[in-house]
């Protein structure tokens, strides 16, 4: 027994070392970061708005690369088969928390192949209605019978999730109009071709400041950064209601530990300088730049929400 605990307390010790020796030399070469959704899309615009700061801290190039397609999971199954360790996923935290749900075919395990590292920042759905359709309130909204639709993102998207949740919670009956993106639905509703769309706040917020949308409410536990006034929907009457999503960097399984750490500390480094949080609260992104052991937990609680959604509607998309 004596040999066995020496035996043990030797091989931690010397894995602790590699990790230790991991952080202190890793990268070695460049660093790829693998963007889930086409340019311009969030995730998008914080890995290129933070490239300088990281390759300053990492001494070595960083590229970041699209690679859209299936609701994030092209991209995700890139990384998880990656072996060089210098392969990271940008994309939203939907890849591990809402994807295994409704996506059967994967050819690949996303909770057991990738971990978060970090939650870039936070982002809401805003339900908005063409000013047409004259609702002026999220309980007016709900009133309205089954026949009224709305815009998503595209099945099983942010949007289309939240507003699930959002009609079971309020015992509700809408049509759904889904789109291959925000930006068609978006265009769509201030089009006056569909009434209202639940759509993340980036790209609805601006036409609601504009005045060509008639906010009704966010789906998340804070409010928007650039329109404060807009309640949400635990605040319209729904109490503990929280469908908030994060911008989350995800590296593959087999990432040291240390490693991990070191890519956190960099990249909360590089969020939390003052012109990059201006530019992010602009788009109506929170900076969260949480720990990993933090972004593993919250991505386990929202994993175990988005099932009893998924398995309400019986959403599956392959």
């Amino acid at each position: 027994m004596h040999h066995l605990r020496s035996w043990t307390a030797g091989l931690l010790l010397t894995t602790l070392g590699l990790s230790a020796s991991w952080a202190q030399t890793w990268p070695t070469k460049p660093v790829r970061l693998v963007a889930a959704f086409p340019p311009g899309t969030p995730g998008d615009v914080i890995a290129r708005l933070i490239q300088p700061q990281l390759q300053a801290a990492w001494k070595q190039p960083v590229v970041v690369e699209n690679k859209p397609g299936a609701g994030g999971n092209l991209g995700a199954a890139e990384v998880a088969r990656a072996t060089d360790l210098h392969t990271l996923l940008v994309g939203p935290d939907t890849i591990l928390t809402i994807n295994p749900h409704v996506y059967q075919k994967l050819g690949f395990r996303p909770r057991e192949e990738l971990k978060p590292i970090t939650y870039f920042a936070s982002f809401n759905q805003m339900l908005a209605c063409h000013p047409g359709a004259k609702v002026g309130s999220l309980s007016e909204f709900l009133k309205q019978g089954p026949a009224t639709d709305y815009a998503s993102g595209g099945p099983g998207s942010p949007s289309h999730m939240a507003m699930e949740m959002l009609l079971a919670t309020g015992h509700a009956k809408r049509t759904h109009i889904p789109y291959r993106g925000p930006g068609l639905a978006a265009q769509d509703v201030l089009a006056g071709q569909v009434t209202c769309g639940f759509i993340v706040s980036p790209i609805i917020a601006p036409h609601v400041k504009a005045g060509k949308l008639t906010a009704l409410a966010v789906s998340g536990q804070q409010r928007s950064l650039v329109l404060p006034a807009v309640p949400t929907v635990a605040e319209s009457g729904y109490p503990g209601f929280d469908a908030t999503f994060f911008e989350t960097l995800i590296g593959p399984a087999n990432l040291p530990p240390a490693v991990v750490d070191r890519i956190q500390k960099d990249v909360r480094s590089a969020l939390t300088e003052a012109a990059v949080k201006a530019q992010l609260l602009d788009m109506d992104l929170r900076v969260v730049a949480n720990t990993p052991l933090e972004a593993a937990a919250r991505s386990a609680a929202d994993y175990a929400k988005w099932d009893e959604v998924a398995r309400a509607i019986k959403l599956q998309l392959d």
